[in-house]
């Protein structure tokens, strides 16, 4: 371990980052710095007609993608937490993979994010067995008063996506804020591969900063076909979606995430909740998006 590096929580689990200085995950939360968002809006066009899956009242389209193009669009997109160090990954919770650029890609209509087995070295010399791929709206330089690419407080999250099954994999559509503190964090989907047919939501803030799920949902094989995801992240409540169709909830305002959070989709390999990949994991193993879509509110 270098000289720089720190121990902090995220995502209910230990995370080993590169950085000079971590934020606590207790304690009075730190001011957020100006958002600046880079992400172009959408089109008028698109945000006059789309309207997210499952709540009611009217809604503003505020960021999109819907990857009919032919790379990752750089603008709404990077590849890596805010400690990127040619590639990054959570060491504390013992994760296996390392993650690149190369293993996003675009086309057809699809993000997709591979993980496989394949060799790659860490910033301190480590040496990963496997690579796989993240992307968030956030930044992946340490200096915050650089921009995000989108952050939002309040509004709806959504993402259709269609996971991978397997034992050591774990999908997870997320949010994390913009001063790159460990809390709060909303965790709008988790899904471990070996248990394809539960998905996981959680928040972690305030007196719900512990790693136990709030929500626990049986539900159909989600790597057997495609899904819809969502939150609707309001100032006294916090409601998840699947397909639609309300699946969790949570009310109280003094443990809701109340500053500028941005998005992160990512496929880890290992570590201490999805255990190890053994020989019933498929590979490549790919998550795939078709679309990723922000609203806020505009009935309020």
């Amino acid at each position: 371990m270098s000289s720089a590096a720190r121990v902090t929580e995220m995502n209910g689990k230990l995370f080993l980052l590169a950085a000079t200085t971590i934020g606590a995950a207790c304690g009075q939360p730190a001011s957020d710095p100006p958002v600046q968002n880079v992400a172009p809006a959408p089109s008028i066009a698109a945000a006059g007609t789309m309207q997210p899956l499952g709540p009611g009242g009217r809604w503003t389209l505020a960021f999109s993608d819907e990857f009919d193009g032919t790379s990752l669009d750089s603008r709404k997109w990077v590849t890596c937490y805010w400690w990127n160090k040619h590639g990054c990954t959570n060491l504390a919770n013992r994760e296996l993979q390392w993650y690149q650029p190369g293993n996003v890609t675009v086309a057809n209509g699809q993000l997709r994010l591979r993980a496989e087995p394949a060799e790659a070295r860490g910033d301190d010399g480590t040496v990963y067995n496997y690579t796989s791929a993240l992307v968030s709206t956030g930044r992946d330089v340490e200096d915050v008063a650089q921009p995000t690419k989108f952050a939002f407080k309040y509004g709806f999250a959504e993402m259709r996506a269609r996971v991978p099954a397997g034992r050591g994999l774990l999908p997870a559509f997320w949010m994390l804020p913009t001063n790159h503190k460990s809390q709060p964090e909303l965790d709008i989907m988790e899904v471990l591969g070996d248990e394809p047919n539960v998905l996981y939501t959680n928040i972690h803030y305030g007196e719900l900063g512990s790693g136990d799920p709030l929500g626990i949902v049986r539900t159909p094989d989600l790597s057997a076909d495609w899904h819809v995801f969502g939150v609707d992240w309001e100032p006294d409540r916090i409601v998840w979606y699947l397909d639609g169709k309300e699946v969790a909830r949570y009310e109280g305002p003094a443990n809701i995430p109340d500053r500028s959070m941005y998005l992160l989709i990512d496929l880890a390999v290992g570590g201490n909740w999805p255990g190890s990949p053994d020989g019933s994991t498929h590979w490549p193993a790919d998550m795939l998006v078709a679309y990723v879509r922000v609203w806020k509110r505009t009935d309020q």
